[in-house]
């Protein structure tokens, strides 16, 4: 997944709903939904890489008084924090035509 190099906004920015409706094919509200699914797939997929890092600074101790600062486990989290979120990633991936929209009503031809 592209999400590291991705172009998308990283703050929040106004988009026109007529532009958006128009690249589903003229519904505003199955590009909602076109648009959460794949924030959702996107945000699970950062959700397991950052996870998957992060296991390996995991201790298996469960005493609360010895806390270890790691720096490179800091660093990873900082990381993950300055990324695009899922929903402007999921947008900018819309906009240029990666995503693929699967319609079930079409497929039983």
């Amino acid at each position: 997944m592209s999400f590291k190099n991705s172009k998308a906004e990283r703050t929040t920015i106004t988009r026109n709903t007529f532009e958006l409706d128009e690249i589903v094919g003229g519904n505003l509200f199955e590009t909602l939904v076109v648009l959460a699914k794949r924030a959702n797939q996107v945000q699970k997929s950062m959700k397991e890489e950052l996870t998957g890092k992060l296991e390996e600074f995991a201790t298996s101790q469960d005493n609360l008084e010895e806390v270890f600062e790691n720096r490179e486990q800091i660093e990873i989290s900082k990381f993950y924090e300055r990324l695009p979120k899922p929903q402007s990633i999921a947008m900018q991936e819309l906009l240029e035509g990666n995503v693929y929209i699967r319609r079930p009503e079409n497929d039983q031809l």
